[in-house]
């Protein structure tokens, strides 16, 4: 029970800032390319309130954390409320679109970013306490699995979004056909173990993204 508890409070804080912060950039970018939707209903705000939702940024992030400590599998899954978008609204609906999409992974992208350099910056500041650095690698950790969970190219996901703005006309409206059927999908394809062929390799490049990012960082410091 000491280590349910503890991994949960290790968890709580990365996975309720990186489900609300993907909704509120998703919300931001589609204000700024003409869809006030989003912003009339305060969306566009850094305040977890108000996109948490009890079910599916506490209770299932919860109790998949509680089957994780327990059994020693499991994946982490979560959502926010859905951030409302008229994308008929948008200057260029199909090609807004795919950048109201983008923002969300980005803005986990960013937030991973945030994490490795406060764990980086904890160890230069020799803190010892190790609840601090868990915490930092499951902000890491957590950004980078949603980042890359959020990219995989099947609607209602970010990555569906932003293929069917790739895509010509009539293959995108066809491919937006399967949005009905797009969770169900993904959630058959993560309990078969299918989706860690996507999760793996686009973790891999992130990774490799955030080391990049961090190397002037990592020069910067390494000099005190």
């Amino acid at each position: 029970m000491e280590q349910i508890i503890q991994t949960i409070a290790i968890f709580a804080l990365p996975v309720i800032f990186a489900i609300t912060l993907h909704e509120a950039a998703h919300a931001y970018v589609a204000k700024y390319f003409g869809d006030l939707t989003a912003y009339s209903q305060g969306r566009v705000s850094l305040n977890p309130m108000v996109h948490i939702d009890p079910v599916g940024t506490i209770l299932i992030p919860t109790v998949l954390a509680i089957i994780y400590v327990s059994t020693g599998s499991g994946f982490l899954f979560g959502y926010a409320k859905p951030v409302p978008i008229n994308y008929s609204n948008l200057k260029k609906p199909k090609r807004d679109m795919a950048w109201v999409a983008l923002a969300g992974p980005g803005a986990n992208f960013i937030m991973a970013f945030a994490w490795l350099l406060l764990a980086t910056l904890l160890q230069v500041l020799h803190v010892q306490e190790e609840f601090f650095m868990k915490m930092a690698s499951a902000g890491v950790t957590t950004n980078l699995v949603m980042f890359a969970f959020n990219l995989f190219p099947i609607p209602p996901l970010d990555g569906g979004r932003i293929l069917f703005s790739l895509l010509p006309h009539k293959l995108a409206y066809q491919f937006a056909q399967i949005e009905p059927y797009g969770f169900f999908i993904v959630m058959g394809l993560v309990m078969m173990h299918v989706l860690q062929f996507w999760m793996e390799p686009v973790m891999l490049i992130a990774n490799i993204l955030l080391s990049l990012c961090m190397y002037p960082f990592n020069l910067l410091l390494g000099a005190f």
